[in-house]
């Protein structure tokens, strides 16, 4: 289950959504991402969902890798699906038992929820399946760059975010190999209500903890030994430079999604 997430991970291509330059990359999802919060109809997230398959299909990124990707927010989406079919109300009366009730509206909303909840997942292994770790440094480095005159350390923060990001699927894999050892000795994680289960989980939080410092340390000694001090007088091997298609890309992005809005779609 673990070994699944696809945030993270990088996934070689020459796809025109792998050439894009990673600041308007960036921009491309913040824009996305915020729409997902305006839109309020069914019809917004299906044009929402289909940029999101062009995108998958003309990066040529495997589909089963985003799927199994969707893994780990099983219980997460339908735990958001079953508390807003029991807490929403309004609409059609689906079912009747006592005081408990279940509203269309409660359906919709919940449905239209996970649905959010699936595409922002999906839309964010995008950005790291088709962007490799030093673009998306540089990316994160450029943009908080207009923020170094107050005392921002953009270099580091941007090193650091990049970091996080790509340790995501380095922890999950030791997670599973924990959780495989720990049954292989006679734990139980899957037997049990939700406390119990959680109170299991204890035996595989510390040694993922001893393993995240330890990897941690690893990692500072090899950038000492690098002699990294930071991004002061650092030179890039690749300038990453913004194009015309870029710009264009983004406008018509946002345009489009601005009409959409405009329109109430």
């Amino acid at each position: 289950m673990f070994k699944a997430a696809a945030i993270g991970q990088y996934y070689p291509g020459d796809s025109f959504f792998h050439r894009l330059e990673p600041r308007i990359k960036i921009g491309l999802i913040a824009i996305y991402v915020i729409s997902l919060f305006l839109f309020n109809t069914y019809r917004g997230y299906l044009a929402m969902s289909l940029f999101t398959l062009a995108v998958i299909i003309t990066s040529r990124l495997p589909y089963k890798l985003l799927l199994r990707g969707l893994k780990p927010l099983y219980f997460i989406l339908a735990f958001t699906l079953v508390l807003h079919i029991f807490l929403t109300k309004g609409g059609t009366v689906l079912f009747q038992w006592r005081k408990i009730s279940i509203e269309s509206q409660g359906v919709i909303s919940g449905l239209m929820m996970a649905w959010r909840l699936v595409l922002l997942v999906m839309t964010s292994s995008l950005l790291t399946l088709t962007t490799s770790p030093i673009a998306l440094t540089d990316a994160i480095e450029g943009l908080l760059s207009p923020l170094k005159p107050i005392g921002v350390p953009a270099h580091e923060l941007a090193m650091m975010m990049t970091i996080a990001l790509r340790f995501i699927p380095t922890l999950l894999e030791e997670a599973e190999k924990i959780m495989k050892a720990q049954m292989a000795r006679g734990a139980d994680f899957e037997s049990g209500n939700l406390i119990q289960r959680a109170k299991s989980m204890i035996p595989l939080l510390v040694p993922l903890f001893i393993s995240a410092f330890r990897r941690a340390d690893d990692l500072a000694l090899a950038m000492e030994a690098r002699c990294y001090r930071g991004g002061k007088g650092r030179t890039k091997m690749r300038v990453h430079k913004i194009t015309g298609k870029d710009w264009f890309t983004l406008v018509a992005f946002a345009g489009t999604v601005a009409v959409l809005l405009w329109l109430k779609f």
